[in-house]
């Protein structure tokens, strides 16, 4: 028993988190190219430039200056820019990689680096850089899981076109999975269309001005057809490829037995669900259908559109599982719970990191059981990780047994699921197996980590890797493909 033979352990990145050399190799900006450094307590800025010249700062989810241009500032830190420099280390990092034992490893291709605008001009020498990378990951035996768009969108796209709320979008990004469909054939095999596309939701994301319904639910339209022609696309240009979607899930719990809390929780797992329903089912949910009966939203679409979200049905489901959260049908008790990034009660039964992150490895396996059974097709955990504060010794060993600690229950929560519930399970990506920039404060102090690097939150350091503790843990639990979870 236990996890199968193929079973597909490795670690998670991003490109605009991880790569660095935002305007090398002849990348374009994205859109997170222009939001600063930020903490817990200091939520990040996005800078823009308007047309008149005049540089504005506004909240990452506040609307553009009407005629304003994306735009950076010479004097503020922006932390995509360096990240923690794969784009210099991407040979040292493979190595430890493989020397951890890695079987995959899940990252993401910046669009801005193959197409500059995010148009139809293709860069050949950011083609040429993935290519190495997914020829050295080969070298090792490292399957490619790839992510084709993580959180950002050509800046070009965001400001001429509005982002994904233009239809129009939808032809670039095919474009562009055409071109790394065909380019990489026979070295990628493993594609996930968008990271946590229920988080997908503002001008950094998804280019978009406006944050109100109908624009958002318009946006996110286009996106489920564009991921359902992209599975279409990648079908035909290799057979063998498995195409994926990718969904920050969270369970939640009800607060008590009321059957109020119940309702509140089936409705909060709604708002994740829907998103799988017409990745995995093709359709719509007939409860998102009222939403915008009551709503009064108009999605305007194509003949087509409802054959192609039947046509592109996923492969797999790739999700995100960090924590869980509880409903309550109270408004009092309801507010804004530290990374859930929708407002939810906190659970007192469970601990939280240092980032009020709830901790529930038992979540871990409940999610698995609610995701295989409802949907029946193969599940991936492509995150999953705890971002905590390390210290390094004096000796410059790091000691993080409380991440050991972490990942030992959620593996076997995991490997529960398998054994005990049936789950059909591929594989495991720790998110940030290496060090890198947090996605939603900016810092580098937040790490998550198995290999340290010496940076801070404002960019200074030396950039040098160095192993953590729970590197060389993790490489037991592979070697022993999840057997031995022992914290020797």
């Amino acid at each position: 028993m236990g996890f199968p033979e193929n079973f597909l352990w490795g670690g998670a990145t991003a490109a605009n988190q991880y790569e660095g050399g935002y305007l090398s190799g002849g990348k374009g900006l994205s859109t997170l190219d222009a939001i600063t450094g930020g903490s817990k307590d200091h939520p990040r800025m996005i800078t823009y430039r308007t047309k008149e010249g005049q540089i504005e700062r506004v909240n990452r989810d506040a609307s553009l200056p009407e005629g304003a241009t994306g735009f950076v500032e010479a004097d503020q830190y922006y932390p995509s820019h360096v990240a923690t420099d794969f784009y210099h280390h991407w040979q040292e990092d493979i190595a430890l990689f493989a020397e951890m034992g890695f079987k995959c490893f899940r990252m993401s291709i910046s669009w801005a680096r193959i197409c500059p605008k995010g148009n139809e001009e293709v860069n050949e020498e950011g083609l040429v850089f993935y290519e190495r990378i997914f020829d050295e990951l080969l070298k090792y035996g490292i399957q490619p899981v790839v992510t084709i768009n993580h959180f950002d969108i050509p800046m070009y796209l965001a400001d001429h076109y509005d982002g994904w709320s233009d239809r129009e979008v939808i032809d670039y990004f095919l474009f562009f999975c055409e071109t790394i469909f065909k380019r990489y054939k026979g070295k990628v095999t493993h594609w996930m269309t968008f990271n946590e596309i229920n988080f997908l939701r503002s001008w950094t994301q998804i280019g978009i001005h406006q944050n109100d319904p109908q624009t958002l639910w318009q946006a996110r339209h286009h996106l489920f057809v564009a991921s359902a022609k992209a599975v279409v696309l990648g079908h035909e240009i290799d057979p063998n490829n498995q195409i994926g979607m990718m969904i920050a899930y969270i369970p939640s719990y009800p607060m008590t037995a009321n059957p109020e809390d119940v309702l509140a929780a089936l409705q909060f797992n709604r708002q994740q669900e829907t998103f799988i329903d017409v990745q995995v089912k093709g359709q719509y949910p007939a409860h998102l259908l009222k939403y915008f009966e009551r709503e009064q939203i108009e999605i305007q679409q194509e003949a087509e559109d409802e054959n192609w979200l039947k046509k592109g049905c996923v492969d797999y489901i790739g999700f995100s599982y960090y924590m869980s959260t509880a409903a309550s049908a109270n408004p009092e008790q309801v507010k804004y719970v530290g990374g859930n990034q929708q407002p939810a009660v906190k659970n007192p039964y469970l601990e939280e990191s240092d980032w009020g992150w709830a901790v529930d490895p038992l979540g871990l396996r409940i999610s698995l059981c609610q995701l295989y059974d409802r949907y029946q097709v193969p599940l991936f955990i492509v995150e999953n990780g705890f971002g905590a504060l390390d210290q390094v010794m004096a000796e410059g060993e790091i000691h993080d047994d409380y991440r050991i600690d972490y990942f030992q229950k959620h593996i076997q929560a995991m490997k529960d699921a398998v054994e005990l519930d049936g789950v059909d399970l591929m594989g495991y990506t720790p998110w940030g197996c290496i060090d890198l920039v947090s996605a939603g404060t900016g810092e580098m102090k937040k790490r998550y980590g198995f290999i340290y690097v010496d940076l801070d939150d404002e960019g200074n350091g030396s950039l040098a890797r160095s192993r953590k503790k729970s590197f060389h843990w993790y490489q037991q639990v592979i070697q022993s493909n999840g057997e031995d979870l022992a914290n020797k």
